[in-house]
């Protein structure tokens, strides 16, 4: 698979036809459970808090408590990224 280095988004073949569209990143809602499914902290799990000014990255409250932003196109849905974690410290889901 092929990237775009502009946009940073897989390149995949249109079915039946020559051309190349970018694979639009995953759609996420605050609350939902993500992991890093690439990039240079791959693996880390977290909750999706929001986008930011810059919609091409996503403010990520990770397992440590920390909140901090990652490019959208590395995040991916998690089922059991953070068992028993919610948005709010000390606050149960």
């Amino acid at each position: 698979m092929q990237t775009n280095l502009a946009t940073g988004l897989a390149i995949v073949p249109r079915p039946g036809s020559s051309e190349e569209t970018p694979q639009q990143p995953e759609a996420f809602s605050e609350g939902d459970e993500v992991v890093l499914a690439t990039g240079t902290h791959q693996g880390t799990l977290g909750v999706f808090l929001r986008l930011t000014p810059d919609a091409n990255w996503a403010d990520i409250r990770e397992r440590n408590g920390e909140v901090r932003s990652h490019p959208m196109i590395w995040l991916a849905h998690s089922n059991s990224a953070t068992p028993g974690f919610s948005i709010v410290p000390g606050e149960r889901p």
